[in-house]
C-alpha cells in the first residue's frame, strides 16, 4: 500500500488505496455471492486450473458410472422378462408331467388317454407361443438369433462396466472335455417342437446351424395303448401298428416315453432358469460394487467443485462488514485533505 501525504492534494492517495482495498472486497465478496448462488466452488477454470481439470475427470467418471447402474437396472428387467418367461413354460411342463403320469396307469380308458394326449399338445403349442413373446424391445429372449444359429436364442450382450465393458449371457452349456455340462447345448432354444437333447452332454444334432430345443413334437406326445390282439395304436391319429412281441405292454413302453420326453425338457428349462439366476445374481454384485465406485468417485468430485455453503456464507458475512468499512474510510480519505484549506486562513 502506497505512503499517504495529505500535504500533497493534487494526488489522494489515502482515498486511492481506500478506493482500491473496497474494489477488491467487493471482488471477493461477488465471488462468495456467486458461490452461495450456485452451489460451485468453481465458477471457472481460473479459480483452481489443476482442480478444474481433477474435477472433470471424476465428472466423467461418476456420469459413467451412473449410466452404467442404469444399464445394469435394465439389464436386471431384461433377465427377469426371460425368467419369467422360462418359469411360465416350467409351470407348464410339470402340468404335462402330470398328465403323462395319470395317463400310465390303467385306471382311465382309451376316451381320456386320447383327451390327455390333446391336452399336451395344447400345452405344447402354448409354450412356443410363450417363447415367441418373451421379447424385451423387439428382441426375443429364448429364441432370436435367426442369422447363423438358425433362430436359436442369441448371445445378449451388457454394459457393466464405466469404460464400456460388456459381459454376455448365453443359455448354451459349458464346455467340458469333449461334451458339455448339463442338458443345455450349442444353439439351445425353447421352442417346444424343436429336436430333442436326448443325454447329457450329447451333441449329436445334424448340422452345425441345428437348432436344438425341447423336442416336444408329436411323435413324443404320442399316448398309445395295446388291444387284446398285441395291436399298438395312436389313440389321437387312430394308426395301428403289430406288436410283435404280443405284449400288451407296449403301449405302457409309449405312454413312459411321453413321460421321459416330458422330463427331459422339463431339465432344459430348469438349467435354463439356473442361468439366468446366476448371470442375475453376478449382476446384482456388480451393481453394489459400482455403487461404492459411484458415491465415492461423487464425493471426491463434489469436494473439488461444489461450495462449502456454511463457510461460504461466514466469508460473504464478514465481506459485507469490510464493505461498509472499506465506503466509510473511503469518504474518510475524499475529505481528508480539507485540512490544508486552513493554512490559507
Amino acid at each position: 500500500m502506497a505512503n499517504t501525504d495529505v500535504t500533497r492534494i493534487a494526488g489522494n492517495i489515502a482515498a486511492l488505496n481506500s478506493l482500491y482495498s473496497l474494489q477488491g472486497i467487493n471482488t471477493r465478496l461477488s465471488t462468495h455471492q456467486a458461490r452461495l448462488a450456485t452451489g460451485k466452488r468453481l465458477l471457472e477454470a481460473a479459480d483452481d486450473p489443476a482442480g478444474m481439470s481433477i474435477a472433470t475427470t471424476f465428472d466423467v467418471r461418476r456420469q459413467g458410472l451412473q449410466t452404467t447402474l442404469s444399464a445394469l437396472g435394465d439389464s436386471k428387467n431384461l433377465l427377469a422378462t426371460a425368467e419369467g418367461g422360462l418359469k411360465k413354460i416350467q409351470d407348464i411342463l410339470v402340468k404335462m408331467r402330470n398328465k403323462a403320469m395319470e395317463a400310465q396307469g390303467d385306471t382311465i380308458g382309451e376316451t381320456e388317454r386320447r383327451a390327455v394326449q390333446t391336452q399336451l399338445r395344447a400345452y405344447r403349442d402354448e409354450i412356443n407361443d410363450i417363447v415367441k413373446q418373451t421379447q424385451w424391445n423387439g428382441n426375443a429372449l429364448l429364441d432370436g438369433d435367426t442369422d447363423s444359429t438358425a433362430e436359436a436364442t442369441r448371445r445378449l450382450q451388457f454394459l457393466t462396466d464405466a469404460a464400456g465393458g460388456m459381459s454376455s449371457f448365453e443359455f448354451e452349456g459349458t464346455a467340458s472335455g469333449s461334451g458339455m455340462v448339463g442338458r443345455l447345448q450349442q444353439n439351445q432354444s425353447f421352442y417346444a417342437t424343436s429336436n430333442a437333447v436326448t443325454t447329457a452332454g450329447s451333441t449329436s444334432y445334424a448340422g452345425a446351424n441345428s437348432q436344438i430345443g425341447l423336442g416336444l413334437f408329436d411323435g413324443n406326445l404320442v399316448v398309445t395303448d395295446a388291444d387284446a390282439d398285441g395291436n399298438t395304436y395312436n389313440l389321437e391319429t387312430g394308426t395301428v401298428s403289430v406288436d410283435i412281441t404280443g405284449s400288451l405292454g407296449s403301449g405302457s413302453a409309449a405312454r413312459a416315453n411321453t413321460f421321459a420326453a416330458i422330463d427331459k425338457a422339463l431339465d432344459v428349462v430348469k438349467e435354463g432358469i439356473s442361468k439366468l439366476g446366476a448371470f442375475t445374481a453376478r449382476l446384482t454384485f456388480k451393481e453394489e460394487q459400482i455403487q461404492v465406485q459411484h458415491a465415492n468417485t461423487e464425493a471426491a468430485y463434489n469436494r473439488i467443485m461444489n461450495a462449502n455453503m456454511a463457510e461460504e456464507q461466514v466469508e460473504a458475512s464478514k465481506l459485507l462488514i469490510l464493505q461498509q468499512t472499506a465506503t466509510a474510510m473511503l469518504a474518510q480519505a475524499n475529505s481528508a485533505p480539507q485540512f490544508v484549506l486552513q493554512l490559507f486562513r
